[in-house]
């Protein structure tokens, strides 16, 4: 990926500049004494984790409920709230000291998102559109994940290279329609996202 900490911020964080270089402090720093963030990760903490967290805010609609489950160290949540401030974001996490972490950056940040602890499949609320990073499985994913999801909403999977794979093994829901997106952004490598949109 060539794209430099600087074009990220000019393009996607223009009214969150300072927030968003002090959240990537903190994965650096607390995320790392933490364990919610690999001990050699603190130099790509831009690239593999920031940068990757954007490409599916291009497929989130304007003003919506969106809710980011398994949601760790709020990746995407946090990035998305903070690259698309016109969002209302929950956070679903069932450790508490992650859940912890979250609130602490939160806090910090100054931002409006909601914490919920537990696991996604003991929620009972709807959202617009549900997101979901390194989670589960695409079966998986569905089972624990669609009754969060909205009629006409959806669920975006962040996926690496075997996202088809997922998709032709994954029997579909009763009024959904899935489809690969491969998002291209000027100096990213493609993200491969899987929307799968409840139909009814």
């Amino acid at each position: 990926m060539t794209v430099s900490r600087e074009t990220l911020l000019e393009g996607y964080f223009k009214e969150s500049p300072a927030k968003i270089e002090r959240y990537a402090d903190i994965l650096r720093s607390w995320g790392i004494e933490r364990g919610l963030i690999g001990p050699r990760e603190g130099d790509r903490i831009w690239e593999r984790h920031i940068a990757n967290c954007l490409p599916v805010t291009t497929l989130i609609p304007e003003g919506v409920k969106v809710v980011d489950i398994g949601s760790g160290a709020g990746l995407p949540g946090i990035v998305i709230a903070l690259a698309r401030p016109d969002l209302e974001i929950t956070l679903i996490e069932p450790l508490q000291r992650r859940v912890d972490f979250l609130n602490e950056v939160i806090a910090e940040l100054e931002l409006p998102i909601t914490v919920i602890r537990g696991k996604s499949e003991s929620i009972k609320k709807s959202f617009d559109v549900v997101t979901a990073r390194a989670v589960a499985p695409l079966p998986k994913l569905l089972n624990i994940s669609w009754h969060l999801v909205k009629a006409k909403g959806a669920l975006l999977a962040m996926k690496g290279e075997s996202a088809q794979e997922e998709i032709d093994s994954t029997e579909p829901k009763k009024h959904s329609e899935t489809q690969l997106r491969a998002i291209e952004l000027p100096g990213f490598e493609i993200a491969r996202v899987i929307e799968v949109r409840k139909t009814a």
